[in-house]
């Protein structure tokens, strides 16, 4: 095990560095009396490293980079086509760095952690920050009414064709719309709404008002990109190696993701049930759950752990009982599942 070095409490510490409506809180329900790991474990999980964040974002970029040029260099089927599939797992890539920063996990400065998070979002067509406001009810509110995700994963399974035929529709690029809609924060932000129980009702003006200016921000940067491209004679290139990937098997891979995270649980009260820890081959898991999002468990339980630390956690709670019984499956064993005959299922 880990050895814990003397820290103050960690619950103490993220109060105070959290301000009321800002948090992203423990998802302590249905623990069945286990106490979690110590909390001056959790401290020491949560400490950021810079250096190992700009790993990642470099690692990502580098990837991009690598397959733009070699498509560009070829220019031929046999390259285009690979390339698409790599950059799209890329762009899901951003999607999950971008993840880390709407938790303010990415980088330990709040302002280059969200520099950095709407840098990487903005070109796949998301806001960060709007991001942040909607994934905080998901991770507050897990299977509740507020939950703004139960509508991509929730009902599973629902038979092997029903999920091939949406994973199908995903690759024509009629989900796109829907997905954007959801990053930019429809239907989760509502400002107007009367009702006192409406999800962004604990939600930090600040937030709120943050994320609006984010939108246009990325608004912007898209109109600009396209605009760049044509001008400088790549917009074709800049249709195939990026809108079309963004646009068509992105949609998949998210969907695919957010099943397996989320679908086809046993509890929808607890943690340990209600979300998926998956296990697989490295290469598997680096093109559908790149930088660590596998461990979605311990992401629930404890949200302020930088995806580089969560292997550790996962070993750690493996090594003290805590993920007995839980949901902890290979990739396989949990496609099987999130595909099966409901009845099935069920049996």
């Amino acid at each position: 095990m880990l050895a814990i070095k003397s820290v103050e409490p960690y619950t103490m510490a993220m109060a105070e560095e959290q301000r009321q409506g800002e948090e992203f809180r423990n998802d302590r329900r249905g623990q069945g009396g286990r106490a979690g790991l110590p909390a001056a474990l959790v401290k020491e999980l949560s400490q950021q490293d810079d250096t190992k964040a700009w790993i990642s974002v470099i690692s990502l970029v580098a990837v991009v980079a690598a397959c733009v040029a070699a498509a560009l260099y070829w220019w031929t089927p046999w390259v285009i086509v690979p390339a698409i599939v790599i950059i799209a797992s890329r762009q899901q890539a951003c999607f999950v760095l971008a993840h880390d920063a709407a938790h303010y996990r990415l980088f330990k400065n709040r302002a280059l952690n969200d520099v950095v998070g709407r840098a990487l979002a903005a070109p796949v067509g998301i806001s960060m920050r709007t991001y942040r406001v909607v994934h905080r009810l998901h991770h507050n509110h897990l299977y509740e009414r507020q939950d703004p995700d139960i509508p991509l994963h929730g009902g599973y399974p629902r038979g092997r064709r029903y999920l091939l035929r949406k994973l199908l529709f995903d690759l024509t690029g009629r989900t796109a719309p829907k997905t954007f809609a959801y990053f930019m924060g429809a239907p989760a932000i509502n400002d107007e709404a009367p009702n006192t129980t409406e999800p962004l009702h604990d939600t930090a003006p600040v937030l709120r008002k943050a994320a609006r200016q984010d939108r246009w921000f990325v608004v912007g940067l898209q109109v600009c990109a396209l605009a760049l491209a044509i001008a400088t004679g790549y917009g074709v290139a800049y249709f195939l190696l990026w809108i079309l990937p963004l646009c068509t098997v992105l949609q998949a891979l998210l969907r695919f993701r957010a099943i397996c995270e989320h679908g086809a649980v046993q509890d929808e009260h607890s943690p340990l049930l209600a979300a998926r820890t998956n296990l697989g081959p490295g290469w598997l898991l680096w093109f559908l759950f790149p930088y660590q999002v596998n461990y979605h468990i311990e992401h629930h339980l404890y949200p302020a752990i930088p995806h580089y630390n969560l292997p550790v956690c996962h070993r750690e709670m493996q090594q003290r009982g805590l993920l007995n019984n839980a949901e902890v499956r290979h990739i396989f064993a949990t496609a099987r599942l999130v595909s099966a005959d409901p009845i099935a299922a069920i049996s």
